[in-house]
């Protein structure tokens, strides 16, 4: 009971004043909270409810991850990366998932892709099983490192995906990586060599790649951690502007919460390994965003109650 009462305080701490709905996937909590004066209240999500008060079952959500555990072996046994983990992501959101080094965000990001299989669990996108989803080549992803083919053209770089899976060719291959090439603003590179762009213009080239196909999921997994500050901030900008231009629902892994606070609409907060999701916070920031706003006693306070809660244990 009192290890209970310390989890409802830590939320109450994190949802502030604002009295922001809160979720977590810990077996005491299962559904999200909303706590009102010193009233623990559970409540289903805003866009689940409207369904249910009209009579109708729940829409899907973009990205359903149910009970994802991951256990790798290891040379000392087995390594348990997550546990039990269940996130449900809406249609159209920018949802960051934070947390320390080793935490097992990169794990999740790759488990939702594709990319690796749980131990335990399953994934539905769009409402349909994972791997049924993917065919229809609708799931983007970009690295932390931009990963372009140094021997390829910019031009050659973007069009890869959409010459391996045919859905272009000709001159809508050509018109589709001079459209790209227009969303990143990198209009008058295509013949460039990825040795001879910045690290900030590689990583636009990457965003491109990802968007080429017209994804409706988008994974990022820490693209920015490797620019300096000022180049970082500038695709943030360019992130959001693409993202509010062409809908899609973006989860984007970050160890930085200002990175967070910045880009998202939601921020998952996961523990140490073994990885749970300790909290899904709104952010209290409206859109758009300006520089005079990172700085206000709104967000400051928010800033500190999600360092909080990466330290609890």
């Amino acid at each position: 009971m009192l290890q209970k009462r310390a989890h409802y305080e830590r939320n109450k701490a994190l949802l502030g004043a604002s009295r922001q709905p809160l979720s977590c996937s810990h077996g005491d909590c299962p559904t999200p909270l909303v706590i009102e004066e010193n009233k623990i209240v559970e409540t289903a999500a805003p866009h689940e409810q409207n369904a249910r008060d009209a009579g109708g079952q729940a829409p899907h959500h973009a990205v359903d991850a149910q009970s994802i555990s991951m256990v790798f072996e290891g040379a000392d046994g087995p390594i348990t990366a997550l546990d039990d983990v269940s996130l449900k992501v809406g249609h159209g959101s920018f949802v960051s998932i934070v947390g320390r080094s080793g935490c097992g965000k990169s794990t999740l990001l790759r488990i939702i892709a594709g990319l690796i299989k749980p131990s335990q669990g399953c994934v539905q996108l769009m409402g349909r099983p994972r791997e049924d989803y993917l065919r229809s080549k609708r799931l983007g992803f970009v690295f932390q490192d931009a990963s372009l083919l140094p021997w390829k053209t910019v031009e050659q770089n973007i069009a890869l995906p959409l010459n391996v899976t045919g859905a272009a060719s000709g001159y809508k291959l050509k018109a589709r990586v001079a459209q790209m090439l227009s969303i990143v603003r990198l209009e008058g590179f295509g013949s460039a060599y990825p040795a001879h762009l910045s690290g900030g213009m590689r990583q636009r080239v990457s965003l491109a790649r990802a968007l080429s196909y017209e994804p409706e999921i988008l994974l990022m997994d820490e693209p920015f951690g490797a620019l300096d500050e000022f180049t970082r901030h500038e695709m943030h900008g360019e992130l959001i502007r693409i993202w509010q231009e062409r809908p899609m629902t973006v989860i984007f892994v970050t160890h930085s919460l200002n990175e967070a606070m910045a880009l998202s609409d939601r921020i998952v907060v996961m523990s140490a390994r073994p990885g749970r999701i300790k909290a899904v916070v709104d952010v209290a920031q409206v859109r758009p965003r300006d520089r005079a706003a990172r700085t206000s006693p709104q967000v400051l306070a928010q800033l500190a109650a999600l360092e909080d809660a990466l330290d609890a244990h």
